[in-house]
This record gives C-alpha cells, sequence and structure tokens, in this order.
C-alpha cells in the first residue's frame, strides 16, 4: 500500500531541523530553529514535552539505543544530553569552538559522535561525561557524522566537497570519497553496515560499497538540494528529503524512485524511520514534523513490474507515485500519478499539551583544552 500521512505536530514555532525515533516507538523528538527539543508521545492524547536550554538553533538530535537519554547538538557550539521526561534534566558538552552541526550515539550507547563548523569530528564517552579524541582532516564545515552499526568506523561529510571513513581504534582516516559538485549534506551507513550514503548540495544521492570502495548507486531524483535522508532498516528503501519541498521514497533493490511525497510548504530538512521500519517522520520550514505510517515495505514491486509489461497500451512508466497529502484521491492514466486523500489517518488526537520543562537544569559542563 501507500504510505498515509497519519499525524502532523504542531509546537514548534520554526524550522524543524531534526527529528528521531525512540527505540521502542512510543516518543517521537525534534530540534528546530526556535532553540527548543520537543519530545512528543505518540500514545493518544498524551502531553508533549519542551526542553528549554539551548541558547541558538538546534541542528541534531539523537535518542540512546536503550531510550533513556536524548542527545542534541546546536549552534551554541554545545551538544547536550537530555533525560526525556518531565524533569527535562541535561549535561552540557563543549569541545567544539564552533556551531556544531549533528549528534549521533554508537550502537553500544557508550559513545556520541558529533561534527562541527570547526572542521573537526569528535568522539564522547556518555557515562563519564568526556570528551575522548578528535578527528582532523576536513577542510570546511562538517555537516554530519555517524558511526558504523559495529561502532568500528565513523563515516563523516562536509563543505570541502568529501566523505570521509575513520577508523576508530586507530583514530585514522581510512579512504576519502570525492566527487561532489557541491557541499555534502548528510551522511549514514545502512543497517549492515557494508554500505554509506550520502547526499548533496548538487541534488544527488550516491550510495557507495565500503567493502570495495565503489560507487554503487547515484539518483538524482530531486530538483534542489537533499538535506537529510534515513535507510529503511531492512536495507532495502531510502527516504530523502529536499530543498525541492517533496520527500522521494527509493526502493534500492530496484534502483528505482517509487513515491514522491508532498506534505511540506517548503524546503524539508528532516527524514527519519522509525527503528522497526513500520514510521517515517519529517520537518521542515514549515515548523511543522509529519508522522507516517510507512506501508510500501511489503508490496511487491517485481510483480507490479511485471503486470504493467503485460499491458497493451501502457500507462508511463510506474516508478514515480506522487502523494499529495490535502487533495482528493484520483489516478489518471494520463500522468502515472497515485495521489492519496490528505486527510490525517488520526483524527482524535487534536495538538497536544505542550509541557515546557528545562528551565533550571541540573547541568554539568564538560569542556576539552582541546
Amino acid at each position: 500500500e501507500d504510505p498515509t500521512l497519519e499525524r502532523h505536530f504542531k509546537g514548534h514555532k520554526d524550522v524543524v531541523s531534526c527529528a528521531d525515533f525512540s527505540p521502542n516507538n512510543k516518543q517521537l523528538a525534534s530540534g528546530s530553529c526556535d532553540k527548543n527539543l520537543m519530545i512528543w508521545n505518540l500514545a493518544p492524547k498524551a502531553r508533549a514535552f519542551r526542553f528549554v536550554g539551548h541558547t541558538d538553533v538546534i541542528t541534531g538530535v539523537h535518542f540512546s539505543p536503550s531510550g533513556s537519554l536524548v542527545a542534541s547538538s546546536s549552534r551554541d557550539q554545545t551538544v547536550r544530553l537530555w533525560t526525556p521526561s518531565i524533569k527535562g534534566e541535561s549535561t552540557v558538552f563543549k569541545a567544539h569552538t564552533a556551531s556544531v552541526r549533528s549528534v549521533h550515539f554508537s550502537s553500544d550507547g557508550q559513545r556520541l559522535v558529533t561534527a562541527s563548523d570547526d572542521k573537526s569530528v569528535k568522539v564522547w564517552g556518555v557515562e563519564r561525561k568526556k570528551f575522548l579524541y578528535s578527528l582532523n582532516r576536513h577542510t570546511n564545515w562538517v555537516r554530519c557524522a555517524r558511526f558504523s552499526p559495529d561502532g568500528r568506523l565513523v563515516a563523516s561529510c562536509g563543505d570541502d566537497r568529501t566523505v570521509r571513513l575513520w577508523d576508530t581504534s586507530a583514530r585514522q582516516c581510512i579512504n576519502v570519497f570525492t566527487d561532489y559538485g557541491g557541499s555534502v549534506t548528510f551522511v549514514d551507513f545502512n543497517s549492515s553496515g557494508t554500505c554509506i550514503a550520502s547526499s548533496g548540495a548538487d541534488n544527488t544521492l550516491k550510495i557507495w560499497d565500503i567493502r570495495t570502495n565503489k560507487l554503487i548507486q547515484h539518483y538524482r531524483v530531486h530538483s534542489a538540494g537533499v538535506n537529510s535522508f534515513s535507510f529503511h532498516p531492512s536495507g532495502n528503501y531510502l527516504i530523502s528529503g529536499s530543498s525541492d519541498s517533496t520527500m522521494k521514497i527509493l526502493d534500492l533493490l530496484e534502483g528505482r524512485l517509487i513515491y514522491t511525497l508532498h506534505g511540506h510548504k517548503g524546503p524539508v530538512l528532516a527524514v527519519t524511520f522509525s527503528r522497526d521500519g513500520d514510521l517515517f517522520a519529517s520537518g521542515g520550514a514549515d515548523s511543522q514534523v509529519l508522522m507516517w505510517k510507512t506501508n510500501f515495505d511489503s508490496l511487491n514491486y517485481r510483480e507490479l513490474l511485471s503486470r504493467h509489461s503485460k499491458r497493451v497500451t501502457p500507462d508511463p512508466p510506474p516508478h514515480l507515485m506522487d502523494i499529495y497529502p490535502r487533495s482528493l484521491h484520483r489516478h489518471t492514466a494520463q500522468n502515472g500519478t497515485v495521489e492519496i486523500n490528505p486527510i490525517v489517518a488520526d483524527t482524535q488526537s487534536g495538538d497536544p499539551q505542550v509541557v515546557e520543562v528545562g528551565r533550571v537544569l541540573f547541568s554539568t559542563a564538560v569542556r576539552s583544552e582541546l
């Protein structure tokens, strides 16, 4: 089935820049240019929490594997670790000397990796709240850094138009992928850790096999820069968000674009699948957080394509389905698109009551002298 828009969350007062689901799928975190971190409880009519503490734009957010902590990065040069509860306690990490662009937990929850405009990637110990080491080979702002699933590698990318792969035990750069016509905006590993994908301001998405160091897939499906993407846990699909106001869903096995989602007014800055892949969320310049039900991961595209090829007068190829969440459901043979009724599936839950927490914080500053 096609993806459906389940709910929208309103509470941010500015651009939504990042989002992440909790491991148990009960919460969704989002960060914004309004400097606030929101934790949305997905149970109907549950309250939402607004965490106050950062003094500038929030750029990244990630739940720990246990779900007991949320890390956020900010243009205020700090990273915060929050307890996602009404207490709103946070710990402040500071070692970067410029905006921090992204934050990511290792799969064992023991380390954090951050990327910054100070051209460095830094790794932190979570339990002792301690700065561990810095990776310095980028020659311009670093936009994003991610651990591999086994924690042995870090991938990073930035405005020097490179994607770098680092060995965390040797603390060395072991590979550099170039071939970009502009800034590299986002990077991540697939669930098996065999590939990395990267997106660019040049409208492209690229997937590299890190065992052979070969570029294996290259997509130019957006008409503006790609800001964010997320692998489905199966590794078979990827969703991307772009400044062209759309999200695109790619079938990586078939190497084709299968959906275009229209739901945001203005650039889409954040997209993320839930840990089980059943849901995905998006955030954008319209201050909205949208939550979608995936549905398509059980669809057999090979069967669909074989049926399609048997038609005497086929429609245009069925690799692009446009979903407009604010229009009537109709299927027209002329353009071969599917347009979906926009009505939010959950009509019971209104906008959640927002509880503001974290103005008076327990906070420990963790600094490095580097």
